[in-house]
């Protein structure tokens, strides 16, 4: 099966890319930032899959016509490619800020209402919108994946942020906090999207795609300890201090404001059994605490 990846140079379509080939697909990457992208979809490729997407700027330096020409206009370009194109399904990675982006304490399933708040998740679940709206041939598929976090060997996101803070030796300071979260291991992302490829009876649609494990804040603190073989060491300020200092991060250049407080310390649970029921899966490669201690290991090298 061959298999044309738009985005395969990011951390996840390089991982992509390489789970597929380990496992004997023939995969093609596309990068959308060539002139000529469109004369380079090849009409042999049984599935186009597409990662590209402009993600959360912590920097704030992306304006919103940069969020949704990528994650919605660009979409939009190579979904019309697709149908002209000889390939039968078309997998559009999307994100579950489409849905919530900082609190869930019930897993989040299929059938949630959306209210995106950020540009981010309103230019995503712009696309899913245009997608779920197009007409779709009966001899081809669109499937559309809303993963929470992925992490793995290579992020340079919020895990390794907070991997760097505890290994210089800071204690841990929101142990007062109580929460649980939903994650997905790049592993994990990829062996769904493997079996979605190998899988004929799917229905198009939005699917769910996440660990089978939820985790705490604490618990991943735990882990980088455990795996740097140190003493956990953790300190629980006042959660009145920490929310007081979060509010006082809006306003001035602090590294904790109410927005990553509240994504670090709420609970936000995914429920992933409408894709395991769709391709009877009872359980995934590696569970969250085995990907996770990988991953931080990845890290410590």
């Amino acid at each position: 099966m061959k298999v044309q990846i738009i985005g395969g140079t990011g951390f996840i379509g390089g991982h992509l890319m390489n789970y597929l080939q380990r496992v004997g697909e023939e995969v093609i990457s596309l990068s959308l930032r060539e002139d000529d992208w469109r004369d380079k979809i090849d009409d042999d490729a049984y599935a186009i899959v597409n990662l590209v997407g402009k993600a959360h700027d912590h920097k704030r330096n992306t304006t919103e016509d940069e969020y949704y020409n990528t994650n919605l206009k660009l979409v939009q370009e190579l979904f019309k490619e697709f149908l002209n194109s000889n390939a039968q399904l078309f997998v559009h990675l999307s994100s579950i800020a489409c849905v919530e982006e900082f609190e869930a304490d019930i897993p989040i399933n299929e059938e949630v209402e959306c209210h995106p708040i950020s540009i981010y998740g309103k230019s995503k679940r712009a696309a899913e919108e245009w997608l779920l709206d197009q007409y779709v041939p009966i001899d081809k598929k669109v499937i559309i994946l809303r993963p929470p976090m992925v992490y793995g060997s290579g992020d340079k996101g919020n895990l390794m942020r907070l991997y760097k803070f505890v290994s210089k030796g800071f204690p841990y300071p929101l142990s007062g906090f109580k929460n649980l979260r939903s994650f997905i291991s790049i592993d994990n992302l990829s062996f769904f999207i493997f079996k979605i490829l190998k899988n004929n009876s799917i229905e198009n649609g939005i699917y769910h795609v996440a660990d089978d494990e939820s985790i705490s804040t604490k618990e991943i603190v735990e882990i980088i300890y455990k795996v740097k073989s140190r003493k956990v060491f953790s300190f629980s300020f006042p959660r009145r201090l920490i929310e007081f200092l979060a509010k006082l991060g809006d306003v001035v250049p602090l590294p904790l404001n109410t927005k990553s407080l509240k994504k670090m310390t709420a609970s936000l649970l995914v429920s992933n059994t409408k894709l395991k029921n769709a391709l009877k899966i009872e359980k995934l490669p590696e569970t969250t605490q085995e990907a996770l201690e990988k991953t931080i290991r990845s890290f410590a090298r």
